[in-house]
């Protein structure tokens, strides 16, 4: 099997399944009960706290868990929206966000509130002047990813940030960094951020879990109500087990870090190289994208075509975002792609886990594919 959808999700490493097995027959008490068992599952929490804690560069009170990153950049949103609104109404996304943020977005209309839409240059990047143009003194809320999900450009979020708050100096920033966490080094001081998300299923961990970022003094409102869990900011009994395996995949995350991204890098490069001599296929992925991603457009076979093509040989890629479920991509759309270029889009995506046999069994795939299936007229 050649599985290359490492952005929709990737296989629990082996040390993280091992500790959630540990954790859910061992030290299975809820985590606010005053017993033994209950104490070791608060420590399980504690110990994975520290350990993304310590990877985010901030303070332990300022991580709260959640059931994944579209949890956390809902929380995000909706709940600085309605926790500054006294002071504005204005919320600034970018046009490429991940459905989670765009949607709560649209749901902040609803609710009267203004968004505007900032959408990439032509280098795929979101412009801080072009962000620090649309904020005014009704601004309180900015999102910009860090690493766009669907082709890998990486958003100089310190920028961005800095350009908005010399607009206004209240406005608060928030980043989903799903991701870029545990791929490149995600520092929320140094980004600039009030509001981050990262979530645990993109780096070897189980789904079902993620983690909000609020920087000490952001208020923000919760989402969910009833319980004294997490300061009330997320109430409910946590995913003790799933928490703790994110604890130790991002441990192994952070300590491979440099080795997995030079060997990415490699693999990134050969599949580039090898998709340039193939006749037709434009790359949408920029040179410094996060080499962890790269989209293509065949020009000539739809997605899913080639998608289900490739499976059958034991292939794995994506047509896009797991999320978008198959709709036309809003990613490459605001990227001013032509409807062939999106229709015929192909995500790839990798982790530390593949090889150069992947990239060739892949090029040798697409290939197959273009010299067999009916070509779009």
């Amino acid at each position: 099997m050649v599985y290359l959808d490492n952005s929709a999700t990737t296989v629990v490493s082996k040390k993280a399944a091992e500790k959630a097995l540990y954790v859910m027959t061992e030290c299975f008490g809820n985590p606010s009960s005053l017993h033994t068992l209950g104490f070791k599952a608060e420590q399980e929490i504690k110990t994975a706290r520290r350990i993304i804690a310590s990877a985010l560069s901030c303070r332990e009170g300022e991580l709260f868990f959640t059931s994944g990153g579209t949890e956390s950049n809902n929380t995000a949103l909706l709940g600085a929206a309605h926790a500054h609104r006294r002071r504005g109404n204005k919320i600034i996304v970018s046009s490429y966000e991940h459905s989670s943020v765009i949607e709560a977005a649209k749901e902040l209309e609803t609710r009267g509130f203004e968004v505007v839409y900032v959408k990439p240059d032509k280098s795929g990047k979101i412009s801080p002047d072009d962000v620090a143009r649309a904020v005014d003194d009704k601004t309180i809320l900015v999102s910009v990813m860090l690493v766009n999900n669907e082709i890998g450009a990486v958003n100089d979020v310190a920028l961005i940030a800095a350009a908005a708050r010399r607009k206004n100096a209240k406005v608060l920033m928030h980043c989903d960094a799903v991701q870029a966490f545990g791929r490149i080094p995600v520092h929320t001081g140094r980004l600039g951020v009030d509001l981050l998300t990262v979530s645990a299923h993109k780096i070897h961990a189980p789904k079902g879990v993620g983690a909000l970022f609020v920087k000490k003094g952001t208020k923000i409102s919760p989402l969910i109500f009833g319980g004294e869990q997490q300061n009330k900011m997320r109430p409910g009994t946590e995913n003790a087990a799933s928490i703790a395996a994110f604890g130790v995949a991002c441990d192994e995350a952070v300590r491979n870090m440099p080795a997995a991204y030079s060997k990415i890098k490699e693999l990134s490069n050969r599949l580039v190289s090898g998709l340039k001599e193939i006749d037709g296929v434009v790359i949408n992925s920029t040179p410094d994208a996060c080499p962890y991603i790269v989209n293509f457009s065949s020009m000539a076979v739809k997605s899913e075509t080639m998608l289900h093509f490739l499976e059958e040989r034991d292939i794995y890629i994506s047509g896009g975002s797991a999320c978008a479920k198959g709709n036309r991509s809003h990613v490459l759309t605001s990227l001013g792609l032509s409807n062939l270029a999106v229709d015929t889009a192909i995500r790839v995506s990798f982790s530390a886990d593949n090889t150069e046999s992947d990239v060739d069994t892949l090029l040798g795939g697409i290939k197959d594919a273009l010299n067999t299936l009916q070509k779009i007229k």
